[in-house]
Parts: structure tokens; C-alpha cells; sequence
């Protein structure tokens, strides 16, 4: 792919959870090409694999890893599978994360619900556990498996993936949107507890992109825009979503300890403009 800028990771050793995902795996390819050894781990050890398949093809350096971010032993077990394939952690992406139906209501507002629709009221209290769990134990479980090669070497850096409803939470997803504030909180925990180690910790917050998970709910089968995209593109000045390959420029700069090295504790949101815009 074309890179958005001109870094060069060679010698790093970069994980990236949820890498068999869009954002993610197009994340774990970027490095690959820019020289690092990558490690991507995922639930879906045949998406990761591919994705090593793919980058060694290139020429690149990839190893796939089956991996649970919600159980400890098996992320321990990890590491310790990538200290003696690639070397200890450099860089640690935590993309792992992801909203769940049981924790969706179907309506936008309470007084617009209609007989038959999941309500507020319906919320499932164990798909509300799992979507905070995916997100927030599925961020803090990899940092402390990979985290303690930064600590050992006194030089690292940590990136995790909030998101714009961070912010502002967007309706129908109060679990997905609590969870990711609880990411750009915690972002800037851990800048504060590793400061002294010499390990950055940063945030991406992505605006609004497409992916395999939201694509039936921004578009109908005729590929026009629904309903709910024609609210977010009429919220986002630019008029479009952000590209997966947009958030390299950001990714790669926070993740340069010369570019950013005075930098920690940030969310960077890349947005297209959505949180600028107050709609007037």
C-alpha cells in the first residue's frame, strides 16, 4: 500500500490484536511494510494466518497468532510464542474490541419505540458485560502480557483504539460508547503509571468508517445510504467516511518515538471533521 509516511520501524517488534479485522490487519500490513516484525493475533486464527501468508508473499515479516485478549494464560502463552519467534514487544496496538446485538436497542429514542422493538428496557445485562469487557479487559489484558518486555527494555509504546462516540455518545450503542470513553480514560492512566518507564501510551479515536461489522447498517442491498448514514454524513462537514488506510498517518506518528516523543496520554481523534461540526 502507499504509506503515508516515510518511517522507518525496522528492527521493532509490533503486535496488533484484532488484527483479523479491516482497521486492524490494514494496520498490521502498514508496519510490515515500513520494516517491523509483526506479531497479529486474533480469535480468528485463519484471518491472521492469511494475513501472514500475505505479508511474507511480500516479503515482509508476519506471524499469525490465535489469541483470546480476555483470557490471561493464552495472551501469556502468546507472548511467550512471539519472544521466541520475533524478539520482545516494541509496540503493542490493542484493536481488539467490538459492540454486540444483545447490547443495542433498536430505536434511537424511547418515545419514537414501537411494539416489538428492543428498548432501552430489553438491554441484555450480560451482552452490556461482554461489550465492556471486549473493549476495556481486552485492552488492559494485552498491555499487561506485552507491556512488561517495554518495562524490562525502559522504551515502548502503547496504542489503543477509542473512538469518536468517546466523546459524544451516538444513540442506540450506550454500552459500545461507555466502553470507549473507558478506553480514552484509561489511555491516559496508563500514560501517567508508565511515565517513568519510558513508555508512551496513546489513542486513535476513528470517526465513522465502513466495515464488515456496520456495513448492512449504513447501507441497504441497493448500496444507498440509510437512514442512520445520511444522519452521519450530514454531521460530518467533509460529506464522506473515513478511509481504514486514513488512520495509518495518525498510527504511525504517534508510534515514531522520534516524531512523538513528548507525546503521551493523547486521543487523537481522525474523524473527517464530525467533531468540529455542531450541525449549524
Amino acid at each position: 500500500m502507499n504509506l503515508p509516511l516515510n518511517i522507518d520501524f525496522t528492527g521493532k517488534v509490533v503486535v496488533v490484536t484484532g488484527a483479523g479485522g479491516v482497521l486492524c490487519g490494514t494496520m498490521a500490513k502498514a508496519f510490515a511494510q515500513a520494516g517491523a516484525k509483526v506479531a497479529a493475533l486474533d480469535l480468528n486464527e485463519e484471518a491472521v494466518k492469511k494475513l501472514a501468508d500475505e505479508c511474507k508473499a511480500e516479503g515482509f515479516i508476519c506471524e499469525g497468532y490465535k489469541a483470546n485478549v480476555l483470557e490471561p494464560e493464552a495472551l501469556e502463552a502468546v507472548h511467550g510464542q512471539v519472544l521466541k519467534d520475533l524478539g520482545p514487544c516494541d509496540i503493542l496496538v490493542n484493536g481488539a474490541g467490538g459492540n454486540n446485538p444483545r447490547a443495542t436497542t433498536d430505536n434511537e429514542y424511547q418515545h419514537e419505540a414501537q411494539e416489538g422493538q428492543k428498548t432501552f428496557f430489553d438491554l441484555d445485562a450480560g451482552g452490556v458485560d461482554f461489550v465492556f469487557k471486549l473493549n476495556f479487559q481486552g485492552t488492559l489484558l494485552p498491555t499487561q502480557a506485552f507491556a512488561k518486555d517495554m518495562v524490562e527494555k525502559k522504551s515502548g509504546c502503547i496504542l489503543n483504539i477509542s473512538s469518536m462516540n468517546a466523546y459524544i455518545p451516538l444513540t442506540k450503542i450506550p454500552a459500545y460508547s461507555g466502553a470507549k470513553a473507558a478506553i480514552s480514560n484509561f489511555t491516559q492512566w496508563l500514560a501517567t503509571h508508565f511515565a517513568g518507564t519510558g513508555i508512551r501510551c496513546n489513542a486513535i479515536a476513528p470517526g465513522f468508517l465502513v466495515s464488515n461489522q456496520n456495513r448492512a447498517l449504513l447501507f441497504n442491498e441497493d448500496g444507498t445510504p440509510t437512514a442512520r448514514s445520511e444522519k452521519i454524513l450530514n454531521g460530518t462537514p467533509t460529506r464522506r467516511f473515513v478511509d481504514s488506510e486514513e488512520l495509518l498517518g495518525g498510527v504511525f506518528f504517534l508510534c515514531d518515538d522520534r516524531a512523538a516523543s513528548a507525546i503521551t496520554g493523547v486521543v487523537l481523534p481522525i474523524d473527517a471533521g464530525f467533531a468540529a461540526y455542531s450541525g449549524v
